[in-house]
């Protein structure tokens, strides 16, 4: 796992903050629009996201697809307890598998919080029971399903 608190704090002016909120809104925006839009070249927009990807502010552009329209149809949340000693292996476990969508070690009784996707209950019931119970370390499993969706952001904001 990469620890990202290593990497100094770099500054963002205000143009660049601007750039990365059209990003936000639609990675697909071109360098020629978005040079429009804060009236600068689409050569001076290019170089900047560059810039941005280079130093690691953008990490990657990607599609938010819809878990719904492609069949999956259980969003659930997991708080799981693991033994101290074995956070980073049960970790590197869980990163593996497809239906993990994001993992977390948080402070408090729950050492990792975990988001997941799945088909049905039944493809769900298979992770509990064939991948994340047998994990040596985990001491519990604590799970809520999503009913529905009122917001989700991708990314973060400036």
């Amino acid at each position: 796992m990469t620890n990202d608190y290593q990497i100094p704090n770099l500054t963002i002016d205000e143009v660049d903050k601007r750039i990365i909120s059209i990003l936000h809104e639609n990675g697909r925006t071109s360098y020629t629009e978005i040079g429009k839009q804060l009236n600068l070249s689409r050569v001076a927009i290019q170089s900047r996201i560059n810039h941005l990807i280079d130093v690691g502010v953008i990490e990657r552009f990607t599609a938010v697809i819809n878990p719904v329209k492609v069949g999956i149809h259980v969003s659930a949340f997991f708080n799981v307890e693991v033994e101290p000693q074995f956070i980073e292996k049960v970790a590197e476990e869980l990163m593996e598998e497809s239906a993990v969508t994001s993992l977390y070690h948080m402070t408090g009784p729950s050492k990792l919080h975990m988001h997941g996707i799945f088909a049905n209950n039944q493809e769900m019931e298979q992770f509990l029971t064939k991948k994340l119970y047998p994990l040596k370390g985990v001491v519990s499993v604590d799970c809520q399903i999503l009913i529905k969706r009122y917001k989700s952001r991708m990314g973060m904001k400036l």
